[in-house]
């Protein structure tokens, strides 16, 4: 198995959760497989942290992290993948069966944050949320029953995750951009937008949805991110000053 602090690195994000129980039987997974990283964005239910299914997780869950959204649950990545059943979805992503994702995901944390979102039991992640990930990742189950159990999803991955650990490889050391950084990004190239007249000051959730991805996409290094920032500044400014005459 791979070091704890590679199995660190990899947040469980589980976001809009509905049942206590599905978020302890995930707990109860992530202690199982020796991940510790939980995180809970807006839950459908307050009572989380008692949820008698976290058996031997009882300090995974009591430490678990709380977020209002999504964005902040995953600012301090630089990966960010969503699970899907692709049952009903046009897929805007790339996506990987979960044998090829959890060694992309491997080789990821053996330089940087990653994150694996989970969506709510009811309706899985929203086109929203899916806006926030780099690609996503399904689990092969059978067409004519593709969905699983909240609890059982995240088992079946954090295994996958786990049991080919040490055929993690070393990779050039150039950090990643965060998903705060790429949400930097995504905020000041609609604005940018915007001021140019490119945009309609009323453009839509899918516009942004749209350029979130495509953001993601780029794969910048954080440094590259930096100069973009400084780059998208300058020109909205310019652009804004000459608004203004």
């Amino acid at each position: 198995m791979a070091a704890a602090f590679e199995l660190s690195r990899l947040k469980i994000v589980l976001a809009g959760a509905r049942n206590p129980l599905n978020i302890g039987a995930a707990a109860r997974a992530m202690s199982n497989f020796g991940f510790t990283q939980l995180r809970v964005a807006h839950p459908y239910e307050e009572a989380f942290r008692e949820a008698r299914s976290a058996v031997g997780a009882s300090e995974i869950l009591a430490k678990a992290e709380k977020y209002d959204n999504l964005a902040e649950a995953i600012a301090d990545c630089s990966l960010v993948v969503g699970t899907t059943t692709l049952r009903n979805r046009e897929l805007q992503h790339p996506c990987e069966i979960l044998l090829h994702g959890a060694a992309l995901i491997r080789n990821h944390m053996a330089r940087g944050q990653a994150a694996l979102l989970f969506g709510s039991e009811k309706v899985g992640l929203s086109n929203e949320e899916l806006s926030h990930c780099h690609w996503l990742m399904r689990i092969p189950t059978r067409e004519e029953h593709p969905s699983m159990n909240l609890g059982q999803a995240v088992a079946v991955c954090l295994y996958e995750l786990a049991r080919d650990a040490a055929v993690v490889r070393p990779v050039a050391n150039l950090e990643t951009a965060s998903a705060e950084s790429a949400e930097r990004m995504t905020a000041l190239l609609l604005r940018g937008l915007r001021s140019s007249g490119y945009l309609g000051r009323d453009s839509g959730a899918s516009t942004e949805e749209k350029i979130r991805r495509m953001v993601r996409r780029l794969n910048l290094s954080a440094e590259d991110a930096e100069l973009w920032l400084g780059m998208l500044r300058q020109m909205i400014w310019k652009c804004e000053q000459e608004n203004k005459k």
